[in-house]
């Protein structure tokens, strides 16, 4: 249920508490882990209980986290992990919002917002944290005080139902075919299991080489990188990988970390005029971003990925290992 409390269109109803961000109010509409585990023990048996915990958990208004009812009331009928909630509905409405405001799709694992942002909900200005706030598609994940009585809000995905199954809607919106979505991933995880960076580069070519013109004379050219790397992170992420999406270290942050098949891919991504700098490869190697992964004694490739504006394809896709 959306938040219109506050709207002008409904002013009767402005004398409403809001409990949203209340901490005694935050399992209210959700299972908590003691309910997984006491009410439904009976159901869980014979499930992975960390599987439940990683598909429908992760809810969180400020309190104890919560898993989502509707999936987990699925799951114990059908005892199978599946986008139940996603299959009800398609984010139409959301994917359309986000695809005119060019939204920088890798901003969902991460995205920094007010309070006073989250509780606006005005059906003709609605912003993107707003709206992915209260449908659900993305939670909090951390509070801070910056200053006295002003606090700053970091939302993200609630679990990993909503990355896969929201990324995946917004594939089309990026330009890239549905239909060819599942072939396209089993070629990508082939790819990165067997550490064949002739085959990533192909594959990414070939991707962005789909993309319609319609996007190009739709867009300004100071939107390309964005969106290059929309499509790039948006591609991962519908495919459930571990990602972690500016990944800070003492000397900076590297644009996307993947952790798969017990190897580690360091992405860093720049936009070129029109041939290919070695810029991006270059900045991996000056900020030694690897150096923070180097103790969980894994295969580290870091991995520098240029676009040109002109050809609007990848120019460069320098591999260090």
């Amino acid at each position: 249920v959306s938040k219109f409390s506050k709207v002008s269109l409904f002013s009767g109803l402005n004398n409403l508490r809001d409990i949203t961000l209340s901490n005694k109010y935050s399992a209210i509409c959700g299972y908590t882990d003691r309910d997984i585990d006491q009410t439904f023990a009976h159901e869980v048996a014979g499930l992975d209980r960390k599987q439940i915990q990683f598909w429908y958990n992760g809810y969180n208004w400020g309190g104890d986290a919560v898993y989502n009812p509707f999936d987990v009331l699925l799951l114990f009928k059908e005892r199978d992990f599946r986008s139940f909630w996603f299959e009800s509905a398609t984010p139409t409405f959301l994917v359309k919002l986000l695809s005119e405001r060019q939204f920088f799709t890798p901003k969902l694992a991460n995205l920094y917002s007010s309070e006073a942002l989250l509780s606006r909900f005005d059906v003709q200005d609605i912003s993107n944290e707003a709206l992915l706030f209260q449908a659900g598609y993305l939670t909090l994940k951390k509070v801070e005080e910056i200053t006295p009585g002003k606090k700053l809000y970091t939302l993200t995905y609630p679990n990993h139902e909503v990355q896969t199954s929201l990324n995946e809607a917004l594939l089309p919106a990026l330009g890239l075919a549905s239909d060819r979505a599942l072939e396209n991933g089993l070629q990508l995880l082939s790819a990165f299991r067997s550490s064949d960076f002739s085959a990533l580069e192909k594959h990414f070519k070939a991707l962005f080489a789909s993309l319609p013109h319609d996007w190009y004379r739709n867009n300004a050219i100071d939107q390309y990188e964005g969106h290059y790397a929309s499509v790039f992170y948006s591609h991962l992420a519908a495919l459930g990988l571990d990602l972690t999406v500016e990944d800070s270290s003492s000397t900076g942050q590297v644009d996307l970390m993947l952790n798969y098949h017990q190897k580690i891919f360091l992405f860093e991504f720049k936009t070129v005029a029109d041939q290919p700098e070695g810029k991006a490869l270059q900045q991996l190697q000056d900020k030694n971003y690897a150096a923070k992964y180097q103790d969980k004694g894994l295969p580290i490739y870091q991995v520098g990925v240029e676009f040109s504006k002109q050809q609007r394809q990848i120019v460069a896709f320098d591999v260090l290992t």
